[in-house]
């Protein structure tokens, strides 16, 4: 229980990061959009989304296999090392480095001619963020969860800061509501010109200076360059790479195509492009899940590699699964029976709301996609990570198939079921290959135990209670109930005290 337990605190530690940087993400909101137009905005969703598409490409699975590879030769950990960085830094070098001679003319195809700087600009930033990479998976393969916390929230910090400086300070000057005695003194010049690219240049100057606090993760590093030596790594990194070229196709296809396929007066009164709106706001209400998955990632890749050699792995991964499990049903079954609370301080305008039933589908979707991840963990310690790719495109082909039959019949509830459909087939999948070449003893009964008693109390909690406060307690009864009753199954692994206050 207490491996368990350090996996937990570890977990919780990068969630702070996660969880921080999106809730500060959403507090930029409000000041972009007071300055920008939808259309400016639209010119850094664009930006952004190539850089996200990037950032996979110029990384190309080496955080995984720094870890695979360190963690099963350490005494080679410091040559594994140089050389991951060596090859993301030649590869986000010259990528970028073509990025920035062609910046004007890549700038003029997204329709936003004379912004090449903007692209260069950009252009560094990936570089950065790909080389930070290694040393970001060097904190968490030696298992310094807070230094790795505490870089991240102080890069999202000052990045918060420079945008409020730029935009609210310095702007403010530039109008003249304070201080106009500043206004063409360099540091508090606003340029009116450059608009969106103050948020560009916020994110450049904070990955910059995230640099130098990462100075120590960079100790012993040395250029290597020898593709003999590199190769083991490689052939070992393509298929993640292509993983998660093909992860980032599962998650945002349904969003690029549900105006286009979604038939003209599907939803009365409405347009494709406003169920569109409606859709992509209600989707981020699945965040809740999203995060916990990804601070678990964080934490439980160096924890899997770490314990690869222990003979007594398998069962320690059964139980992080099933606790995992337990932590993701209650997040699945809380958010979905407390809709309306949570539709209210996220979705101001009521008229969000008629998309909140695909939420809880959603939700059931990322639950399934964080089992999935939990379970790929015998095709990386296995050195089979081609399966990886196989059931990646497995994913999306239901992805694609299924939002091209569903969206017509089902509107935007087509889009989350599909995305349920495409999480669970992989997830099936990778347990049934996962069985016959590193199996492990999953505990199978509690989890279709918690999920189906997780679905029960959701379907429960829609019965119609017109008054507000009796809705209330009775959606608190129903996730107390479900709470009290994983305490009971689970009391034999509880810790000593809370298991004697039960069996009172």
């Amino acid at each position: 229980m207490g491996v368990l337990k350090k996996l937990a605190g570890d977990t919780a530690l990068y969630g702070v990061s996660s969880i921080l940087g999106r809730v500060i993400n959403y507090l930029l909101v409000p000041l972009h959009t007071a300055i920008f137009s939808s259309g400016k905005m639209a010119e850094q969703v664009t930006y952004f989304a190539w850089v996200a598409l990037f950032n996979i490409i110029y990384v190309f699975g080496m955080e995984t296999t720094f870890f695979r590879f360190a963690s099963r030769e350490k005494e080679r950990f410091q040559e594994y090392f140089n050389r991951a960085v060596s090859a993301i830094m030649v590869v986000s070098v010259i990528g970028s480095g073509l990025i920035m001679v062609f910046s004007d003319r890549l700038a003029e195809s997204f329709g936003y001619p004379g912004r090449g700087q903007l692209i260069s600009w950009l252009a560094i930033v990936m570089i950065v963020d790909a080389v930070t990479a290694i040393p970001y998976a060097r904190l968490r393969l030696e298992k310094r969860p807070r230094k790795f916390v505490a870089v991240r929230i102080s890069n999202i910090l000052l990045n918060v800061g420079l945008n409020f400086y730029f935009l609210w300070f310095c702007r403010q000057i530039y109008l003249g509501a304070f201080l106009p005695e500043l206004k063409d003194v360099w540091p508090f010049r606003y340029d009116p010109e450059l608009g969106i690219g103050y948020i560009v240049l916020a994110n450049l100057i904070a990955n910059v200076a995230t640099v130098p606090l990462l100075w120590h993760e960079f100790r012993g590093f040395k250029l290597l360059l020898n593709w003999k030596a590199f190769r083991p790594m490689w052939q070992y990194a393509y298929p993640i790479l292509i993983l998660g070229l093909a992860g980032n196709f599962n998650q945002l296809f349904d969003r690029l195509v549900l105006e286009q396929w979604l038939p003209e007066g599907f939803y009365p009164g409405r347009t494709s492009e406003e169920a569109l709106g409606i859709y992509g706001n209600v989707y981020k209400l699945s965040i809740f899940m999203s995060l916990v998955i990804q601070a678990f990632r964080y934490a439980a890749e160096p924890f899997f590699f770490s314990r690869a050699e222990d003979k007594n792995a398998p069962g320690v991964f059964a139980d992080v699964m099933k606790w995992f499990i337990i932590a993701s049903v209650l997040i699945w079954v809380v958010v979905s029976v407390n809709l309306d609370i949570v539709a209210s301080l996220f979705l101001r305008k009521k008229e969000y709301w008629e998309g909140l039933p695909v939420v809880p589908v959603l939700l059931l979707a990322n639950l399934f996609l964080g089992i999935y991840y939990n379970l790929t963990v015998w095709f990386k310690l296995s050195d089979r990570t081609q399966y990886g790719t196989l059931l990646t495109f497995i994913g999306a082909a239901v992805t694609l198939v299924g939002n091209f039959f569903l969206i017509p019949v089902l509107g935007y509830m087509g889009c989350a079921v599909t995305f349920l459909l495409s999480c669970a087939v992989m997830m099936v999948c990778c347990y049934l290959l996962g069985e016959k070449y590193y199996p492990i003893p999953y505990h199978l009964r509690s989890a279709f135990g918690y999920l189906l008693g997780g679905g029960a109390v959701i379907l429960a909690s829609l019965l119609p209670i017109e008054n507000t406060y009796a809705a209330i307690a009775y959606h608190t009864l129903l996730i107390g109930f479900f709470l009290l009753g994983i305490l009971v199954a689970e009391r034999k692994s509880l810790p000593a005290s809370l298991r004697k206050k039960i069996s009172v």
